[in-house]
């Protein structure tokens, strides 16, 4: 893959499976926000990806959905952006969430327990964002049908995702952050490096920029582009974009 040495490919897939995740981000919810808050440019780039769900009017009169909110990081990007918007924050890992939940939120903000799989009535919505989460489904694509079904007509959906696979320059960047940086921190943080691995793992081999861009055709989206990040993740973190 272009990504540089690690541990075996056995001892990775012995490791943490997809549906094992949300288990592992409970034990990880303590230092997950400052462990990403360790990380230039962050909650920027959530930032940014979220404007490009194009919320007019500060979000006056909308529903907007955060997919995989964790501990409402990507929740207060979409709050930055539509301030007046009502918007509901879903994760399937309960330790996230309740860290998610104790922070101070307007009431126009709500969380609910659930797994991505099995949304089918929240909706409808005026956009959905999903920060990190599709390469962390075990099937993306019954999960992207399920979005595109709870968008109202031309509304956006905006997956904030890394995608390495179609740079080899990418690729062995984002293993030697994680391997000098990334598993270390999240092994002193956590005293597991599961969690940390896996995240490695996940990036290496999820859809390249091109593959997601057409998953998501795939799967109803149309007018679909990927935006690239800025800072160090540039051509490693993308900002895709599909509209219902």
């Amino acid at each position: 893959m272009g990504t540089g040495a690690g541990p075996s490919e056995g001892d990775l897939m012995a490791g943490l499976a997809a549906d094992a995740v949300p288990g592992a981000f409970d034990l990880a919810a303590p230092g997950y926000d400052l462990l990403v808050g360790a990380n230039p440019g962050y909650h920027r780039e959530l930032r940014r990806a979220a404007t490009a769900l194009g919320i007019a009017d500060s979000g006056a009169g909308r529903r907007l959905l955060d997919l995989g909110c964790g501990t409402g990081a990507s929740t207060a990007a979409l709050l930055s952006v539509a301030p007046r918007a009502e918007i509901i924050g879903v994760d399937a890992s309960a330790g996230m969430l309740l860290r998610a939940a104790r922070k101070p939120w307007p009431d126009n903000v709500s969380f609910v327990h659930a797994r991505a799989e099995g949304l089918t009535t929240l909706g409808p919505f005026d956009g959905i964002f999903a920060a990190y989460l599709i390469r962390n489904l075990a099937d993306p694509d019954p999960v992207l049908a399920t979005i595109h079904g709870l968008l109202k007509p031309r509304a956006r959906f905006v997956a904030h995702e890394y995608s390495v696979r179609d740079s080899p320059v990418a690729g062995a960047i984002w293993t030697a952050v994680c391997w000098t940086v990334i598993i270390p921190a999240g092994v002193v943080v956590t005293r597991s490096p599961k969690l940390y691995t896996y995240l490695w793992r996940s990036v290496v081999s999820f859809d390249g920029v091109r593959a997601l861009r057409d998953r998501l055709r795939r799967n109803g989206f149309t007018d679909v582009r990927a935006l690239p990040a800025c800072g160090w993740q540039r051509g490693i973190l993308h900002t895709f974009v599909g509209q219902a």
